[in-house]
């Protein structure tokens, strides 16, 4: 399984993605790419064996990713304060791949109907949800040649 975690900002929540992702799917070929250095770097350092930086980088991963992790502004051109280009929101949301996105109400991005979990809760829950398709094995989020 291809798992991709998109942060930016400090990269923070992408850092504790990142964990939780290894610790759900240690199997899993992960990719961490940060809409700045800052964001890459706390991704990297929290154990993403591979990490990039940029516009493209976001572009090239979402189309090789089975699952992409991150905060709901990466599918929302001009979130995350300006980081995510409209570019950017659309490779991740038009990507075939499932996305686990973590409802955080920031810059300008309030969403209704959902309780203000603690980010912790948030991360539990995004773990959960991974696992969850590893297990399934759903056909709907493999790529061909993909192991789950």
């Amino acid at each position: 399984m291809k798992i991709l975690v998109i942060d930016g900002q400090g990269g923070k929540l992408g850092a504790q993605l990142v964990k939780t992702a290894l610790e759900c799917c240690p199997d899993a070929e992960l990719t961490a790419v940060g809409t700045n250095s800052a964001a890459a770097a706390a991704m990297k350092k929290a154990g993403a064996p591979r990490a990039a930086t940029g516009e493209n980088a976001v572009l090239v991963a979402c189309r090789r990713a089975d699952v992409i992790l991150g905060p709901i502004g990466i599918v929302i051109a001009d979130a995350l304060l300006g980081e995510v280009t409209p570019a950017m929101a659309v490779a991740a949301g038009q990507s075939a791949a499932v996305r686990i996105l973590l409802p955080v109400s920031r810059c300008e991005t309030l969403v209704a109907g959902v309780a203000a979990p603690s980010v912790s809760a948030l991360l539990e829950d995004a773990g959960r949800k991974l696992a969850e398709l590893k297990k399934s094995g759903c056909a709907s989020w493999q790529t061909p040649g993909s192991a789950v």
